[in-house]
């Protein structure tokens, strides 16, 4: 028993005894605001460029933290064949104060272990080449190694994050509404149908694995609507999918939406002024957080961008009618393809225009024609042009970059134009909605794609997102 113990006791010591020092993990970033020396740090990323001397061996490295790259300072000696650009490595070392005015720290190098060589021939990205976007759309599965598309994703994780912090920050509960669903919020018949691998190779007489057609979502409005009779504020951000047989730059089969609903609102000014808010807090946000991948966009892709941000930050929204919009298309002194008429939806060379009329800076549409919109918008009752309460907000370069309204909280009126339309069997659950403690609310969505191509200036909205889609055959 004696023995025991004195294991027990022998094992305790061991395990007190001081442990080597292990190497600290460092960042890029972190490493690149350090204000003070340190020993014995781990840089792992990847070669962005090699530059041999005589003396010394410089490498800089990135771990996509960072636009700029750390500089490693080596002995030639710790060089080797598989040290190229591309290469996967991990530095270990000290980090010291630079001699160069461009960076105030580097890393001094006492081991560099390559993890994951990189055949430089064969590899698409080449060292010190400014590739352009169609160019790197080839390689969906590389190009988040460039610098722009790396900047973007930093600034879409921003973004994505500057988006919660708002709505949480002003009292919004954030709900996860369906992905597979039975509705089609949008009445468009643009949708992507669910079905089994099996049920894809029975009859047409099969059974639906859900017992009804079941679809990917095209919105989460009125999953949210469903929220907002419990909650006064509520909101979604999550992917949405459109059937749109298109392979323009303008259209994705995949995208996210941010959406909103707030109850005991009967004003659509309420819903434009949340609609403002939330872009102009993003924006400082990101431009904040973000400065330098910011401002590679607006230094090698949109240039006259950075203007058109600080203008939309400084100034206060336009707000026209549709009516009024019409009017300023008809007095144009341009042609346009579409001819605009009272009663037909805004085409998006009619919302650039719109948009350059008011000086550039976002404008807010409303009261749009009764026949034009979705069956849930409030009807304002009015004539002899009939209307809804709903508001569209275009911004430059872009056109339409949210959509909201006023929702039909009237249950006689919804009744009716669900029975003309046809759908009161399969919305009789929203009509429930009227009947049990129903309020005026209210509601608006925005393309998070469109908001990234808004304040980056990108052309291409497939240029936007983590992972494009150029063709239907393109998926990874």
């Amino acid at each position: 028993m004696l023995g025991v113990w004195g294991g027990w006791r022998g094992l305790r010591r061991c395990a007190s005894l001081p442990r080597a020092q292990r190497a600290a993990r460092l960042r890029v970033r972190d490493a690149l605001v350090a204000q003070e020396p340190a020993g014995e740090v781990k840089v792992q990323g990847w070669v962005r460029s090699v530059r041999r001397q005589k003396e010394v061996l410089f490498l800089h490295i990135n771990d996509g933290s960072s636009l700029e790259n750390l500089q490693v300072v080596a002995d030639p000696s710790l060089e080797n064949r598989d040290l190229t650009f591309g290469s996967a490595v991990e530095v270990q070392g000290k980090l010291v104060k630079s001699p160069h005015r461009m960076q105030n720290m580097e890393l001094k190098a006492e081991t560099i272990h390559v993890v994951g060589p990189c055949d430089t021939l064969s590899f698409p990205l080449k060292v010190k080449e400014r590739h352009p976007l169609e160019y790197v759309r080839q390689f969906p599965h590389l190009r988040c190694r460039t610098n722009t598309l790396s900047s973007l994703l930093r600034i879409r994780s921003e973004a994505t994050a500057a988006i919660h912090s708002f709505f949480q920050d002003n009292g919004y509960v954030h709900i996860h509404t369906p992905i597979i669903t039975s509705n089609d919020c949008e009445g468009a018949g643009e949708l992507f149908q669910i079905e089994t691998s099996n049920e894809a190779k029975e009859s047409e007489e099969k059974t639906h694995f859900f017992n009804v057609p079941a679809f990917l979502t095209v919105s989460g409005q009125l999953h949210l609507e469903v929220m907002a009779g419990a909650f006064t504020h509520v909101f979604t951000f999550g992917p949405t999918f459109r059937a749109e047989d298109s392979q323009s730059r303008r259209h994705l089969a995949e995208f996210y939406m941010v959406e909103a609903e707030l109850s005991f609102t009967e004003s659509l000014q309420d819903v434009m002024q949340v609609m403002e808010d939330l872009l102009k807090t993003t924006t400082n946000r990101v431009l904040s957080k973000c400065p330098r991948d910011v401002e590679l966009f607006h230094k090698y892709i949109a240039p006259a961008q950075k203007d058109r941000l600080e203008q939309m930050l400084k100034n206060k929204f336009v707000t026209i009618s549709y009516n009024e919009a019409v009017e300023i298309l008809k007095q144009a002194p341009q042609t346009f393809t579409f001819k605009p008429e009272w009663g037909c939806d805004l085409q998006r060379e009619h919302e650039k225009y719109l948009v350059k009329h008011c000086g550039e800076v976002p404008v807010f549409v409303l009261n749009y024609p009764y026949d034009l919109k979705p069956f849930y918008m409030r009807d304002n009752e009015d004539g002899p042009q009939h209307t809804v309460a709903a508001v569209d907000l275009l911004v430059p370069g872009i056109g339409e970059l949210c959509g909201g309204s006023l929702r039909e909280e009237r249950l006689p009126l919804l009744q009716s134009r669900l029975q003309r339309l046809g759908l009161t069997d399969a919305y009789q659950w929203y009509l429930d909605l009227r009947k049990f403690g129903s309020v005026p609310h209210g509601g608006f969505g925005m393309g998070f794609e469109r908001y990234l191509q808004y304040i980056l200036g990108v052309d291409n909205i497939k240029d936007v997102i983590p992972f494009p889609r150029f063709s239907h055959s393109c998926l990874l």
